[in-house]
């Protein structure tokens, strides 16, 4: 069978963990019994302690115990761990199991685990939307995505957060076992089978500063009004009433991305709506968004997001 470490502690978030044993459990009940998948908890401890949500959980093993030979290994994440110490013991087990994995990778914040292990370093990456500043700071080596639902790097899987497991646990029983399967599992755990567009579509990821009275305040109120203008640093600094030098120095300290990264996703996030709410052609929606033109619509989408606007509107369309 295909061996799975699924490597958790106490305040692990029990979503992160039962998500993906889930989608290999059933992907179990499809394929063969010697080609399914077979998943160890490994711990701290063997007692059980508890999850975030107060969930008992029990592992099979210790960090200790735990042997290279599985073939995949992943990390679970929890609420506390993007500000936990890090736990030299976990990153043992981790160099000890790793080395010898075909795949590994983390779920949701577990990517600060890998990080403190080391392993994030030049590696494209992902966690949940509200982390990913926090660990591009503390990994500045990490090539990190505050956008993908998971990304695989080489060897290394990272999924965004929480629910993304199980999208990330679907694309690799899709690479082991082929769409039919996959599609299989969703349609059992009554989920999107691939699901398309970044995390971001679940989260305010274009929030307005605190001080609404604050230049940056009013630069924000301005895009988000003028998103059919050219929004060039110069134009922006003048509304703020600042040099554009310092405007972009400021701007980027209080809203952790530089004006025209800002500008870009306030113009993308304004379009998700417009593909998932109404039935306006891509031409007007690249117009009314300040794309331009399609072809500039579809490049943008297709960095941030990895996927085209049709694809986005199938994926996430609303009856």
């Amino acid at each position: 069978m295909r061996s799975v470490a699924m490597i958790i502690f106490p305040g692990v978030q029990a979503l992160d963990v039962s998500g993906p044993l889930d989608a290999f459990a059933e992907a179990n009940v499809f394929i063969a019994d010697d080609d399914g998948y077979r998943v160890t908890l490994i711990g701290p401890e063997r007692e059980p302690f508890r999850a975030s949500n107060g969930m008992l959980l029990a592992p099979d093993l210790t960090y200790e115990e735990a042997e290279p030979g599985f073939q995949l290994v992943l990390v679970a994440g929890g609420p506390g761990l993007p500000e936990a110490a890090p736990d030299p013991r976990l990153a043992a087990c981790l160099h000890a199991i790793v080395g010898a994995a075909a795949r590994y990778g983390s779920i949701c914040t577990g990517a600060f685990a890998l990080g403190h292990a080391g392993l994030l370093d030049g590696r494209m990456v992902t966690t949940h939307w509200q982390n990913a500043p926090v660990l591009a700071r503390m990994f500045p080596e990490a090539n990190v995505d505050f956008d993908r639902i998971y990304i695989r790097d080489g060897a290394l899987l990272t999924s965004a957060g929480v629910t993304a497991g199980i999208d990330l646990a679907l694309s690799i029983i899709n690479e082991d076992h082929g769409s039919a399967v996959a599609l299989a599992v969703a349609k059992r755990l009554v989920v999107v089978a691939q699901r398309q567009g970044g995390q971001s579509q679940f989260s305010p990821y274009i929030s307005a500063p605190s001080e609404e009275s604050s230049p940056i305040a009013k630069v924000y109120q301005h895009v988000m009004a003028h998103l059919r203008d050219r929004l060039s640093v110069a134009d922006l600094a003048e509304r703020a009433g600042m040099s554009p030098r310092n405007f972009a120095r400021a701007f980027a300290q209080q809203v952790q991305a530089t004006p025209a990264e800002f500008v870009e996703q306030a113009r993308v996030d304004a379009a998700r709506n417009l593909l998932e709410g109404s039935d306006l052609a891509l031409k007007a929606i690249a117009f009314e968004c300040g794309f331009g033109n399609v072809q500039r619509m579809r490049l943008v989408f297709a960095k941030r997001l990895g996927v085209t606007p049709n694809q986005y509107r199938a994926s996430f369309r609303r009856d």
